[in-house]
């Protein structure tokens, strides 16, 4: 190759790069890239989170604080926390508190902590110079009089009749307001721009009003309260923020911003040179979930939670006492990406993405939660055994530890059955099935009380732990279990937009079954288990010690269970109602899988995971009988042969006994070239 050639293809390559490089950016990135390229130096860009100190953060937040913190750690550009601290009736020390240690846990750094109070002299002396400049004025109408004079947004407004009081009259009425010589409600301060306007927001909107209320931080000071309209963008213009980004609601709100902003930098320019940015992004909605803080504070009020805390609220210190990590967050964060617009996040992306996190994390340990006695009858009265456990699979620094086994062991009433088919893996009369880290028992007979109802389930053991059994599973030793309050948490709401119903209050969509206690038997290696150590409960989910947790009183949260439990609840699309037509036979499940994987390689990264998830949800009603004959598939197909990888993951979770063909369909995949499917079969 000549040294022209090489060039030719070492531009393209970089070119190629540069291409992959552009199409990753959002579209905020693209703003801010743009801005770079037309002279803005990369030390003045500054960001900002804005939250107003009126309720806890939710996470709906998240998505807000993610976009300008993560701007921050790409850009190397400083983030200001300010809060918006305009309405004393309704802000308190507690939920500035509260913010500022949901986002430190949530991981971010910011660089100065600021408040719009810190401006309310600056705003205010802002506000009589456009007094002066006949951009303002007092308004003595009534609320109901000035709404009705506002026009609707078909029909324009009216001007107030105190529109053209003189600049002395209205400085003297504003400095009258400020010295608390009126009444609440009694006069407010509007600015003067056009009442035919058609966005309804530039109809003179109001500036001051004035708030006989205690200030957590002013005090009494003031007695007249900027609104966040005008303190808000003049905050961001006196902090010199770059690009001020919030959600699109505020959309409609950006040439009021605009407006206020182009007055005051006649006051400050040489003082203060740049001008914020405005650009709005989508919100992030959730399903099942309620976001906005006046409902949240009415769940709370009303008794339905016990606190902005409580593991069933959205709130970040109810999903931090429930177990989600901050990791799981923020990669929640990460694959929801950044929209212009609106759209609905299924939850279950969010339960997705804290399974994958706790999965590498959490050390597995065994509880049983609703138990039944079984009694080996050939172990020996007396004789205890400690045996080892592996503490987490996902890691290999995680170690082992000892648990006991005895004579009399506890397992959950749902893993045994009397009679049953072919298909139930767990423990049957005349069955087998391993016990986790133990032996392999068989189920002899059963004793029950005289209502009939079983009360033990007397077994035998074999030492030949070789043996192939197709069924594991979990259990305590009676006299080493400790017991422990354990608390299933599980979707507040019952349905998908409990608020988006315009004839029904969202309380009626309330799940009563939100909340379960249960006393549950763990094994004694969780003795010493600390507020906030997280845990895998093995086949039954993922829980967190919870606050209320004394030494003698351990309580557990569930964090989330180890599948989606919610995916067979959702309705089914209807039938034809064609009666006359005949009704297509539906598609086996396995078969719909292998659709999924043939497509899987080919498929960006966003709907990669949202098929990933599906044939996880999927593989829940598979059995082994169906999957085994994929595990020949040919080596080209790798989206099927990573199908199979999940699904048998499933399996394996739900109790499936590994065996050769297992082991050799394992084997083959850590050897493939595909990184994709490696990474799967590392997993198992």
């Amino acid at each position: 190759m000549t040294f022209n050639n090489a060039a030719a293809v070492l531009i393209i390559f970089n070119l190629e790069n540069m291409s992959e490089e552009i199409k990753s950016l959002n579209f905020i990135e693209h703003i801010i890239e743009e801005d770079l390229a037309n002279g803005l130096p990369k030390e003045k860009l500054r960001f900002r989170f804005p939250p107003e100190p009126n309720g806890y953060l939710h996470i709906g937040h998240t998505k807000a604080i993610g976009i300008s913190f993560g701007l921050g750690e790409k850009y190397g550009a400083p983030v200001n926390l300010r809060f918006d601290d305009t309405n004393p009736a309704k802000e308190e020390q507690e939920y500035v508190d509260a913010i500022k240690q949901d986002i430190a846990w949530l991981g971010y750094n910011w660089a100065n902590e600021l408040y719009s109070s810190d401006y309310f002299q600056k705003l205010y002396d802002w506000a009589v110079l456009m007094i002066k400049d006949g951009k303002a004025y007092v308004d003595s109408q009534s609320s109901e009089a000035m709404a009705e004079q506002k026009g609707t947004p078909t029909q324009v407004g009216t001007n107030s009749p105190y529109r053209d009081r003189t600049v002395e009259e209205n400085l003297a009425l504003f400095q009258g307001m400020k010295d608390g010589k009126f009444k609440q409600g009694e006069h407010v301060l509007r600015a003067k721009i056009d009442m035919e306007d058609p966005n309804m927001l530039m109809r003179d909107p109001i500036m001051y009003r004035i708030l006989f209320a205690h200030h957590h931080r002013t005090g009494e000071a003031w007695c007249i309260y900027p609104m966040y309209d005008w303190t808000h963008g003049e905050s961001d213009y006196i902090e010199q923020i770059s690009h001020s980004l919030c959600s699109l609601e505020f959309k409609p709100h950006r040439k009021l911003y605009d407006w206020f902003k182009a007055h005051v930098y006649d006051y400050a320019k040489e003082e203060l040179p740049m001008l914020p940015k405005q650009r709005e992004f989508a919100r992030l909605n959730l399903s099942y979930t309620i976001m906005s803080k006046r409902k949240l504070l009415r769940l709370v009020e009303e008794g339905v939670v016990k606190g902005w805390d409580d593991p069933r609220m959205p709130t970040i210190s109810g999903l931090r006492r429930r177990g989600y990590t901050p990791n799981s967050i923020r990669q929640f964060i990460e694959k929801v990406g950044v929209a212009k617009r609106e759209n609905v996040i299924d939850v279950s992306l969010l339960e997705f993405c804290v399974r994958e996190d706790l999965n590498k994390t959490a050390n597995r340990v065994m509880a049983v939660l609703d138990p039944i006695k079984v009694v080996i009858t050939n172990y020996p009265k007396g004789k205890e055994e400690w045996l080892d456990g592996e503490n987490n699979p996902e890691d290999d620094s995680a170690g082992s530890r000892k648990v006991p086994f005895s004579r009399e062991i506890y397992i959950e009433k749902e893993d045994f059955k009397e009679e049953a088919g072919n298909k139930f893996f767990r423990l049957k009369t005349g069955g087998e099935v391993r016990l986790k880290n133990a032996y392999i028992i068989q189920a002899n007979e059963v004793i029950k009380d005289t209502e009939g109802h079983i009360t033990e389930i007397h077994c035998t053991y074999s030492t030949d732990t070789e043996k192939k059994v197709k069924g594991t599973l979990h259990w305590v030793s009676v006299k080493h279990a400790i017991t422990a309050e354990v608390r299933e948490y599980d979707r507040l709401f019952m349905d998908e937009a409990p608020d988006g119903h315009k004839d029904k209050d969202f309380m009626e969509f309330l799940n009563p079954n939100s909340l379960r206690v249960k006393k549950g038997y763990l094994e004694p290696s969780l003795a010493e288990a600390k507020v906030g150590e997280q845990f895998q409960f093995q086949r039954l989910g993922y829980f967190n010690v919870d606050n209320d947790s004394q030494a003698d009183a351990l309580v557990f949260n569930k964090t989330v269970s180890l599948r989606d439990s919610w995916a067979k609840q959702k309705p089914k699309p209807q039938q034809n109602q064609n009666q006359n037509k005949p009704q297509q036979q539906a598609r086996p499940t396995i078969s719909v899988i292998q659709q999924l994987g043939k497509k899987y390689t080919n498929l960006p990264e966003e709907k990669q995971l949202k098929s990933r998830v599906e044939i996880l949800k999927l593989a829940e009603n598979v059995s082994y009988e169906d999957l085994e004959p994929l595990f020949g598939t040919a080596t080209k197909k790798v989206g099927t042969r990573i199908a199979v990888a999940l699904s048998l993951s499933v399996l394996l979770k739900n109790g499936q006994e590994r065996n050769e063909a297992i082991d050799t369909f394992i084997s083959k995949a850590l050897e493939d070239k595909n990184e994709l499917l490696v990474k799967e079969a590392q997993a198992l």
